[in-house]
C-alpha cells in the first residue's frame, strides 16, 4: 500500500524534526564539552546519533511504501544555557514536543487506518516514552544536586559511560540491530 501524501508530508516534516533534534543535541554537547563536563557531552552526542537514526527510520518507512522523501532546511539551534539543569530542563520539554508530533502522525494514520504506519509509530511511542523518562531523570538527579560540583561530577562521569546508539535501522519496522559487541 502506498503512503498517502498527508502522511508522507507528516513524516517528511518529523524527518527534519528529527534532524534538528540531532542539531540542538549538539549544540548541547558542545556546551557541556566548553563548560568541561565531557559524560554530559558524551551522552548528548549519543543522543544525536539517536535522532539521526529516529529520523532515518521515518525516511525508510516513505521509501518502502513508494513516498517521495523530501529534505528541507534545518533551523539553527539554540546555543546559550545557564547550566545543566537548563539543559536537561530544555531537553525534558524537547522531548514533550517530538512525543505530541508523533502522537498527531498517529492520529492521521488511524484516520487513514493506515495499518503499517501504526506499527512503525508503535516504536515510535515507547521509544518516547523512554526519551522523556531518560531527559527528566537527568533533570531531576541535577536538582537534588544543586551546588554540590563534587556530586555533579560523579553524574558526569556516569553519563560518559553510556553506550553508543545502534546502527542506523536498514527499515522502518524492524527493531536496531545490537551494537558490535553487546551480548
Amino acid at each position: 500500500m502506498e503512503i498517502s501524501q498527508e502522511l508522507a508530508d507528516a513524516i517528511n516534516d518529523q524527518i527534519n524534526f528529527e534532524l534538528y533534534s540531532a542539531y540542538i543535541y549538539l549544540s548541547m554537547a558542545a556546551w557541556f564539552e566548553e563548560h568541561k563536563l565531557p559524560g554530559m557531552g558524551h551522552w548528548m552526542e549519543v543522543q544525536v546519533d539517536e535522532e539521526f537514526n529516529h529520523a532515518m527510520r521515518f525516511y525508510r518507512h516513505i521509501v518502502e511504501r513508494n513516498g517521495r522523501v523530501l529534505m528541507k532546511a534545518i533551523a539553527g539551534p539554540e546555543t546559550e544555557w545557564t547550566s545543566p539543569l537548563d539543559i536537561f530542563e530544555t531537553a525534558y520539554k524537547h522531548e514533550q514536543v517530538v512525543t505530541e508530533r508523533i502522537y498527531k502522525i498517529g492520529d492521521i494514520a488511524d484516520k487513514q487506518r493506515d495499518r503499517s504506519a501504526q506499527n512503525m509509530l508503535n516504536w515510535f511511542y515507547n521509544e518516547q516514552t523512554e526519551e522523556e523518562k531518560n531527559t527528566s531523570e537527568i533533570r531531576d538527579q541535577l536538582k537534588m544536586i544543586g551546588d554540590n560540583i563534587q556530586a555533579l561530577l560523579m553524574l558526569d562521569a556516569k553519563l560518559g559511560a553510556r553506550a553508543p546508539a545502534g546502527p542506523v535501522p536498514l527499515t522502518s519496522i524492524m527493531p536496531n540491530p545490537a551494537p558490535a559487541g553487546a551480548p
